[in-house]
């Protein structure tokens, strides 16, 4: 009996797609960079995250010193970037890109990919999204449908699959990172110095769109990811929506992001020009800064904010992405005063959740898939404040309001979950007593902080919320009071 197909490939058909609840109560998901660009493990240092490089620098001056170890080959193209010092330095100027591949290919015999996976489970993690094609356009499987530019540009070990497998049979989502709009190998004459750049330089032809597509295709039908994360765009000569309405008919509680946009072949000269290029760049760096990575696409799931998150709660999906660090990428020259601390991670965590977001986390590993002692450091730490306050944080939802501080100026943050508030304390209070504004409780509320499963007393004073500590709290990156029933009135 022949199939039926639910979506059809068009813009109506596809936007009949829900999100499924599944990604709703996730929250926190692991990204993975790793690739050739693993081996020299370089960037720019000292300069900030991506918005603050992009704020002090302007595009040029992000992209020649751009923080992103996985952009090493445009990076190296550079003259005078800090990674083609670097590489000349290192490995002399006969030395190419290319040349990395022998050596990733022998250093990923070492990988353990159940350690890799019980990491994830253990800090706890619901998905995990893989970069199965980077920009450099080098393959993390032995696809079927090879590199028509570079023979053998894929690992030698089937990464995709072998990862798959962990990280699905330890209950988790399995999700696949590609880059679309870029590749490298397919016009590698281009160099990529300037936003507009990232907007016009990349393949365009019927060749390359068939390439794309058969790869999408491929991923979908060996591997059934729940998450296809597509990056940049979409090649303009091929129809996304036949990918997305084939991903939706397959995996019935699929999600995809909102990197999908196409920039048409005929308008990419018209950018260049001085004063669309400038208008460009100013709206980019805007919309950045604002938690938007690009022109939205007709359809998609989940908003992908980099490096940045929203300041309010959003009626729409949405999922903020960046490294512990600074690069995506394993960055051996990153500094400890360069990786987030835990209480950081903490809070970033709580902050997006609270606005309705999920936290996609990067981790870097090595050339050899260890993943660096102080990434695995800050990762276990999270994990560790999650096993005793997670209950506010996986399947919760925004509640009417996402912030507010106590009396003496601590940030607090509010999610709900059943009949449950919960109220998350950033800071531990200088006495027994924390006072919350504007939060009228319920008669015969309860009130109880999670982490030591203890019921504590209050009262209210008109509006004003009053919590008695019977004693004082111990150390913890963030205090969790979870308060029944609901709440039902804000001033």
């Amino acid at each position: 009996m022949e199939r039926i197909m639910e979506y059809e490939p068009t813009k109506k058909s596809i936007k009949k797609h829900t999100i499924p609840k599944w990604f709703h109560d996730a929250k926190f998901g692991i990204f993975i960079h790793w690739g050739l660009y693993s081996v020299p493990a370089f960037a720019s240092t000292g300069r900030g995250d991506l918005i603050e490089v992009i704020k002090n620098e302007g595009w040029i001056g992000q992209f020649k010193n751009n923080p992103y170890a996985e952009w090493y080959l445009n990076s190296l193209k550079i003259e005078g970037s800090p990674t083609s010092e670097y590489h000349n330095e290192k490995y002399g100027e006969d030395f190419s890109y290319d040349d990395f591949a022998p050596i990733f290919n022998e250093k990923i015999k070492e990988w353990n990919p159940k350690e890799m996976a019980e990491i994830f489970r253990k800090v706890g993690a619901k998905y995990v999204v893989l970069g199965t094609k980077h920009h450099d356009g080098f393959l993390l499987w032995p696809s079927n449908h090879p590199n028509p530019n570079k023979e053998n540009w894929h690992a030698e070990r089937n990464i995709v699959a072998e990862l798959t497998e962990a990280v699905k049979s330890r209950g988790m989502k399995m999700g696949f990172y590609y880059s679309g709009a870029l590749d490298w190998t397919f016009n590698p004459e281009k160099t990529i110095k300037h936003v507009v750049d990232l907007l016009a330089n990349g393949p365009t032809s019927k060749e390359y769109a068939e390439y794309v597509n058969s790869h999408y295709y491929e991923l979908i039908d060996k591997f059934e990811p729940a998450i296809l994360w597509n990056d940049i765009g979409y090649p303009p000569a091929a129809n996304p929506f036949e990918i997305i309405s084939y991903f939706y008919n397959k995996i019935k509680e699929g999600a995809i992001n909102d990197r999908w946009s196409q920039v048409p072949k005929f308008i990419r000269p018209i950018i260049k020009f001085w004063p669309i290029k400038k208008i460009i760049s100013w709206a980019a760096k805007k919309m950045m800064k604002g938690g938007s990575t690009g022109m939205k696409p007709p359809h998609y799931d989940f908003l992908t904010p980099e490096y940045t998150t929203l300041n309010k709660i959003s009626k729409e999906k949405w999922e903020t992405t960046r490294g512990i660090a600074n690069s995506f990428g394993f960055n051996q020259f990153e500094q400890e005063e360069d990786h987030l601390t835990v209480k950081e991670l903490v809070h970033l965590l709580i902050d997006v959740v609270s606005k309705n977001g999920n936290l996609l986390l990067n981790v870097g590993p090595m050339a050899n898939g260890s993943i660096a002692e102080i990434q695995k450091e800050r990762l276990l730490g999270l994990g560790k404040w999650l096993d005793k306050n997670g209950d506010g944080i996986f399947g919760s939802k925004p509640w009417k309001k996402a912030e507010g501080t106590t009396s003496e100026g601590i940030p607090i943050r509010y999610t709900k979950k059943n009949n449950n508030l919960y109220i998350f304390i950033f800071e531990k209070p200088a006495n027994k007593k924390i006072i919350i504004e504007s939060l009228k409780l319920k008669d015969n509320s309860s009130i109880s902080l999670i982490e030591e499963e203890e019921e504590l007393k209050w009262e209210q004073k008109n509006t004003d919320l009053m919590i008695n500590l019977s004693k004082k709290l111990g150390e913890s990156d963030a205090y969790v009071l979870k308060v029944t029933p609901l709440p039902n009135y804000i001033s």
